[in-house]
């Protein structure tokens, strides 16, 4: 009996002082909007128009010491593109290009993440936009975590990544304007 509890404390006690971690859980603020989806695309080559998704929510789950474990998933609401010209985002918003009554969302769901070091990531999932779910890899860096002024703990991370119109069946509004370059800023509080 004595060898029997013995052992039992001993696994209890290993359990407890387990060097592994597990990874934290975050939401993306956008409430106190500390998150954007930011996006520009090309002006006939002239320059750029760029905006912004006002509308998403989303969560990521993080350990600095597995970051290969990590995940993220973003929901996008296609009819918040702002790109702070009401008549272009009526335009862009119509059944000729994201169609945003036929496709009011959008997601990206992480697939997998490869740390690159120094805070570097390369962030590989599936984009699912007008419809169409393609894999795509986003460029992405560590920005910091820590705790924040009131109690909480939060971790940042900005990433981009450009696609393809036509990969999601999306007419292109001008003949330079092919791709569209998306800008990630995401700082999520931990549950």
């Amino acid at each position: 009996m004595k060898k029997i509890l013995t052992l039992t404390t001993l696994l209890s006690l290993s359990t407890l002082f387990s060097s592994t971690t597990q990874a934290a859980d975050y939401i993306i603020d956008t409430q106190g909007a500390h998150a954007f989806v930011n996006f520009k695309i090309s002006h006939l080559g002239f320059s750029w128009v760029t905006g912004r998704f006002n509308t998403f929510d989303g969560t990521f789950s993080y350990d600095a010491e597995k970051p290969n474990e990590a995940s993220i998933v973003v929901n996008l609401d296609t009819t918040s593109f702002d790109s702070n010209h009401a008549l272009r985002d009526k335009h862009i918003k119509d059944a000729k290009y994201l169609n945003v009554e036929k496709y009011p969302t959008a997601k990206f769901q992480s697939t997998s993440i490869t740390d690159k070091g120094n805070g570097k990531l390369a962030v590989k999932g599936n984009l699912t936009l007008h419809g169409v779910t393609k894999e795509i890899m986003i460029d992405a860096e560590k920005i910091g975590e820590g705790k924040d002024p009131w109690g909480g703990y939060r971790a940042g991370f900005s990433g981009t990544t450009s696609i393809k119109l036509s990969d999601y069946g999306i007419k292109q509004p001008g003949p330079d304007s092919t791709h569209a370059e998306l800008e990630l800023h995401v700082e999520g509080i931990r549950k």
